[in-house]
């Protein structure tokens, strides 16, 4: 697939990455040398330097033969104009990303579609419901619902006092066969385990489950996990992310939003009026306790400094806050954070990664969900009429080992996958996925 990336920023630069290891020609247009000079020497891909809303730039990129165009610059005006040129001029699809909600309103929508543009995506909007999402599950270090909630993944750590410890897989499935969840990976130390019968359970692995609607309880409680209330809850940052998270949480919950900026601070201020606003520097510690940190049942951090953000989410774990989440932009910071025992992680990098890597598949994808704990994806599918997983039981598919099947959606009815499973046609399949399986599993199910 051609695909051209209009911004060689941290968003474009990592799609550049990712998707050029999925052997796609990849064209990065930014008018910054110096951003286009780094890209080039971490992606196999073609730089072009230029203003990506002029035609003569588009036209050299080559835009009439791409069949996705991506427009991640900063600016959103930016990114509408060159979408909808790169769309007249012949690209086969062309997607956005804006910053304002306004456009995803279902009438103002079917205007951009209508100018060309096949998909506008916020990646602050989603992040923001991740992070109400996993206020809903305090047990979870991600929760991530598929087919509307049918079947879900559900990640947690597991603690010195969990019943898994030093247990295999088979130890802990061998009498109950009809499990309705099922671990399709583990994450220790920066390496993911796609797990077999005899793989051991550790303290401090991430586990990754999935699971049917009415198996979620089961699997905290097996895991030595438990739900909390949350009544009180303190955001770091006013960023839009800050921002959304009180707007829709302020009627339920006590929240104090702490900003460094006094302008901001007193704007926030007019905008949440159910939101107890603080002017206070996140860093300052004492400040920090004053202002009841140690009282909060959460605590989110999402400043635009991935340091502050670690720090203040280390601290409030130190006073005992149930549940931290921390906004984490760095990749090669996100281990680290995880390793200090920071609950949840969440990186506008990896939402935007999610929202376009199913354009960039040939089988019918319906969502794809890029992990931010561990290197791999989880998928799900829509399984096409005489496709090869209709052919036999999955243990028959010679399904590639660096990837699994989770469960299956048949009209109202989950499955959890087992070897003698069969799949149908026009099944929902949930699989878990590394990189290096990405290319080889979409022919199953096309």
């Amino acid at each position: 697939m051609k695909i051209i990336i209009a911004g060689a920023g941290e968003v474009g630069s990592h799609l550049a990455k990712m998707l050029s290891s999925e052997y796609h020609d990849i064209t990065v247009v930014d008018d910054d040398p110096k951003r286009l000079e780094s890209i080039a020497g971490m992606a196999d891909v073609i730089v072009i330097e230029g203003d990506c809303t002029t035609f003569s730039v588009l036209k050299k990129a080559a835009v009439r033969k791409a069949d996705l165009f991506i427009a991640v610059r900063p600016e959103e005006t930016t990114n509408i104009i060159s979408a909808v040129l790169a769309k007249q001029l012949g690209a086969r699809k062309s997607i956005a990303r804006i910053d304002n909600n306004e456009y995803l309103e279902p009438n103002n929508k079917e205007m951009f579609i209508d100018m060309g543009i096949d998909y506008l995506f916020y990646p602050e909007k989603v992040a923001a419901s991740e992070v109400i999402n996993l206020l809903g599950h305090t047990s979870t270090t991600e929760y991530v619902d598929f087919s509307g909630g049918k079947l879900s993944l559900v990640v947690f750590k597991i603690d010195s006092s969990s019943p898994l410890v030093d247990k295999t897989l088979v130890e802990i499935t061998a009498d109950r066969e009809n499990l309705p969840y099922r671990t399709v990976a583990i994450s220790r130390g920066g390496e993911t385990i796609i797990p077999r019968g005899d793989d051991t359970f550790k303290e401090g692995d991430n586990i990754y489950v999935i699971a049917n609607r009415n198996a979620i309880r089961d699997v905290m409680l097996f895991s030595g996990k438990t739900n909390i209330d949350i009544k009180n809850m303190m955001i770091l940052g006013g960023s839009r992310i800050g921002v959304r998270v009180a707007e829709e949480l302020q009627d339920e919950v006590n929240i104090k939003l702490v900003d460094y900026t006094p302008e901001k601070a007193y704007k926030l201020a007019e905008q949440l009026d159910k939101t107890l606003i603080i002017n206070e520097d996140g860093r300052n510690t004492e400040a920090m306790i004053e202002e009841g940190l140690s009282n909060m049942d959460a605590f989110v951090a999402v400043t635009g400094r991935a340091e502050t953000n670690i720090l203040a989410a280390m601290l409030a774990k130190r006073l005992g806050v149930k549940k931290v989440i921390a906004e984490v932009e760095n990749l090669n910071f996100i281990h680290l954070a995880e390793s200090m025992g920071i609950d949840t992680i969440i990186n506008k990098k990896l939402i935007t990664a999610s929202n376009i890597f199913r354009f960039t598949m040939s089988t019918d994808v319906q969502a794809i969900k890029c992990l931010t704990g561990c290197d791999a994806e989880v998928l799900e599918f829509v399984v096409k009429p005489n496709s090869p997983a209709t052919r036999g039981k999955i243990k028959e598919l010679n399904f590639p080992h660096e990837a699994t099947i989770g469960g299956i959606v048949r009209g109202d009815r989950t499955f959890i996958a087992v070897g003698n499973t069969e799949i149908n046609a026009y099944d929902r399949v949930v699989v878990f996925a590394l990189p290096s399986a990405i290319s080889k599993i979409g022919k199953f199910f096309n």
